[in-house]
């Protein structure tokens, strides 16, 4: 039976952020809110967390993982990013965009896409996903909450605790959310390309690809 906390959407409750962190350092998948539907995460080093995440969302080792990170610094640091990138994501970040880069060595092999050797990466300003990371210290290794063949990410917090309350460890409830996924901007191989149209705005790239 997963723990669930019932979190303000715009003044998070330190300690029931302290206590839904906590599950995720001691091994824990945790279903959060973002700014673009819920999301299921994992720390990065997780080998088993992860693999529990695949299973419920049915996806495999071909799949774009994603690394939402608290800022433009952190995500430095696990992606390769060159002027024009760095150009685009302090432009649209934070954001409704999931950007597909080159990673560094900090990323877990893993994670990566494993013939392009990419990372997902994402900025938002929701503020329980801005809490959540910042009480972990790290990053946290997602995917949108997208279950069965549904298009849409999952938005509704109790439908959520109906279905997964046996097979995650934390679900935060941070109100209804929108359905529509996040953008996805391929950078990856120096050009700008639009994989996934979301909830994202694609102005910013449809002179650049």
């Amino acid at each position: 039976m997963s723990q669930y906390f019932t979190i303000h959407p715009e003044n998070p409750q330190p300690r029931l952020i302290q206590q839904a962190v906590h599950h995720v350092m001691q091994g824990g998948v945790l279903v959060y809110p973002t700014d673009s539907g819920y999301a299921i995460g994992c720390r990065i080093g997780d080998k088993n967390a992860m693999e529990r995440i695949c299973r419920i969302r049915e996806i495999d080792k071909d799949h774009h993982f994603t690394l939402m990170c608290r800022d433009l610094s952190e995500l430095s640091i696990y992606a390769r990013v060159d002027n024009t990138a760095f150009r685009l994501l302090k432009n649209n970040t934070p954001g409704h965009y999931t950007f597909i880069l080159k990673a560094t060595k900090e990323v877990p092999k893993r994670l990566l896409n494993p013939k392009r050797k990419t990372i997902g990466i994402r900025v938002s300003d929701d503020p329980i996903t801005m809490a959540l990371l910042e009480a972990l210290g790290e990053p946290l290794m997602s995917t949108s909450l997208i279950l069965g063949n549904n298009e849409f990410a999952e938005s509704d917090p109790f439908e959520i605790r109906e279905r997964l309350e046996h097979q995650v460890d934390v679900i935060v409830d941070g109100d209804h959310r929108g359905e529509a996924p996040t953008t996805v901007v391929d950078l990856a191989d120096d050009t700008v390309k639009v994989t996934r149209v979301g909830s994202g705005d694609t102005k910013p790239f449809d002179d650049l690809s």
